[in-house]
């Protein structure tokens, strides 16, 4: 069996170099993850893909590491991230085939030149594109980022979908000021990836572009465990709101809430829990699912995800052909990788 990992992350040189010597917010990236050289060491990331590579025939398919891009500095500071982060993806994947097998692009969403560098990657070669659940606090339906979605439809690009969220963007209560106990990752992430697909449907994003493929990361987030909300819950949009008028909304859209939420692409990243994938895999499916570990963020510091979910996916009772769809049809489907 082939395994192709769809969504895990890693810092090019040129790019780790840079960031941890500009300063402000992005030299605090190199404190918080030096910790963990898989994501920025090639020797150390190479190592941990070879204990996969021969006996499950792995490979990579690499995007850049938390946090997003544009949360980095000023606009041209974000081009310049942008840029190296690209160029040096396109790089490994040419030097290293056998490891990186493919790359997304990542974009300086708070510049207004984003979309010249996305069509800039694309003719580089990037087989897909990472954006994050909100723009610096703005919602992905927002018109200033249609064009992202426009240019991603046009090549048959996907546009992955990365959660974001910090203790002190959130909190959790109206007392306090911040987010504890890491709970705005925990459970803060899946809602943020729930709601920005919300957004996506609900905003239009879906009806304006038909074609346009989204993957939601960690297998949908909240959407599969919470398809009875999602579908007859929704089916009754505008009963619970009376400053807006949602009924005329729904009337209008041209299917079912869940018809556009079955319509997401979804990987296999739920750090190892079998009732998760399970779940994930009953709302979408076999062709909608893509093999993923989040690699290199599992309390072994890189090969603990990529091991658990290959195993959680060897004890499932797939027909073969389901097993290789999810495992890496999909992903040469999707991504266009050889």
């Amino acid at each position: 069996m082939r395994y192709i990992d769809a969504f895990n992350h890693f810092f090019p040189q040129a790019l780790w170099d840079k960031m941890i010597s500009t300063p402000g917010a992005a030299a605090d990236i190199g404190a918080r993850m030096r910790g963990i050289p898989c994501i920025y060491d090639l020797n150390e990331r190479k190592r941990v893909v070879d204990m996969f590579r021969q006996d499950k025939n792995y490979s990579q398919v690499i995007s850049l590491g938390m946090p997003p891009l544009e949360a980095l500095g000023t606009p041209a500071e974000v081009e310049t991230f942008a840029k190296l982060g690209n160029d040096g993806m396109a790089e490994l994947c040419e030097k290293h085939p056998d490891y990186f097998c493919g790359w997304l692009a990542s974009l300086p969403m708070n510049s207004t030149n984003y979309a010249k560098e996305l069509e800039r990657a694309i003719a580089n070669g990037a087989n897909g594109i990472q954006i994050h659940s909100n723009i610096n606090g703005k919602p992905l339906d927002e018109e200033e980022f249609r064009p992202l979605f426009e240019i991603a439809e046009k090549h048959n690009k996907p546009v992955f979908l990365h959660p974001s969220r910090g203790a002190f963007d959130l909190p959790d209560y109206k007392t306090e000021k911040k987010s504890k106990y890491e709970i705005w990752w925990t459970f803060g992430w899946p809602y943020e990836t729930s709601v920005a697909m919300a957004r996506l449907v609900f905003g239009g994003v879906m009806d304006q572009f038909p074609n346009l493929k989204v993957l939601a990361h960690h297998l949908g987030a909240m959407v599969p465990y919470f398809e009875g909300r999602v579908g007859p819950g929704w089916d009754q949009l505008g009963n619970r709101t009376t400053d807006e008028d949602y009924k005329t909304l729904l009337k209008n859209m041209k299917r079912r809430p869940l018809d556009y939420f079955k319509d997401f692409y979804a990987d296999s990243a739920v750090f190892g829990s079998e009732a998760a994938t399970k779940c994930g895999l009953s709302f979408y499916g076999a062709d909608r699912v893509l093999f993923a570990s989040d690699c290199p963020f599992d309390p072994e510091k890189g090969p603990g995800y990529i091991r658990e979910t290959i195993k959680i996916l060897e004890g499932l009772e797939l027909s073969q052909e389901d097993r290789e769809k999810i495992c890496y049809k999909n992903a040469q489907s999707l991504l266009g990788v050889k």
